[in-house]
């Protein structure tokens, strides 16, 4: 004896219709790390420098606090959209070749830790502090991918090279050395030892083999390294 079918009711949720395979595969990213993806690392490298530099100029902690804590909810909400309705993404498969790569397809993209790093690093770190932290993420995070990439040739560990660890300390260097002094204007010698020994704490850690996302790691380390080296060089962080 045949059984009725269940009332459409009963039988719980449809399946998310599947894309085609012909469309699925022209919406699929192809890149990974070992690629330049210059759209992607320019949106990385933008998204920080202005986060930063509207705190620096523009709002106050708990203005940037609020307004950033807003953002990273909709980066969040907007990457599971990602995730679970690619039928979205194929209206616009330039989205997924350009700002993602090809591990990400299916799981949490960097976007995520990204986000949260920053927050978190707005909610832990006097302000001169959380500026070096996310210029340093916004900065010498892609700037050492695009010359190791590009020029690096002599091999420290898997996946990082001198030239690109070297990229990454003069940045984070500069980029310490610079907000040191417009906004604290320290004496020079402590000034150069602080901005060195920040750029060789954020280099080394970048080498280090982790398997955590660099977007969460970075800004966190330095800016407790940034905090540290303030501390034994006599200089307070506003």
């Amino acid at each position: 004896m045949i059984e009725p079918e269940a009332p459409a009711t009963e039988r719980g949720p449809a399946p998310a219709p599947a894309l085609p395979a012909r469309v699925a595969a022209s919406t699929a990213p192809s890149a990974t790390r070992r690629d330049l993806q210059l759209g992607r690392r320019l949106v990385h490298c933008a998204n920080g420098c202005a986060i930063a530099t509207a705190y620096a100029l523009i709002f106050t902690h708990q203005q940037i606090v609020h307004t950033f804590g807003a953002i990273a909810c909709l980066v969040y909400v907007l990457d599971r959209v990602r995730i679970h309705y690619p039928e979205l993404v194929a209206r616009a498969p330039w989205i997924n070749r350009l700002l993602f790569r090809a591990e990400e397809e299916f799981k949490e993209s960097a976007m995520t830790p990204y986000a949260i790093a920053i927050l978190l690093t707005l909610l832990t770190f006097p302000k001169t502090v959380a500026l070096i932290a996310i210029y340093t993420l916004a900065i010498a995070d892609p700037l050492s991918a695009l010359v190791g990439i590009t020029w690096g040739r002599r091999r420290i560990v898997e996946g990082k090279s001198l030239e690109g660890s070297g990229a990454f300390f003069a940045a984070t260097a500069l980029i310490a050395g610079t907000a040191l002094h417009v906004v604290l204007a320290p004496a020079a010698w402590p000034l150069v030892g602080a901005a060195l020994a920040i750029g060789l704490a954020g280099a080394l850690f970048e080498m280090l083999p982790l398997r955590l996302d660099d977007n969460l790691t970075i800004p966190l380390f330095v800016g407790f390294a940034t905090w540290g080296v303030c501390a034994l060089l006599g200089i307070a962080p506003a």
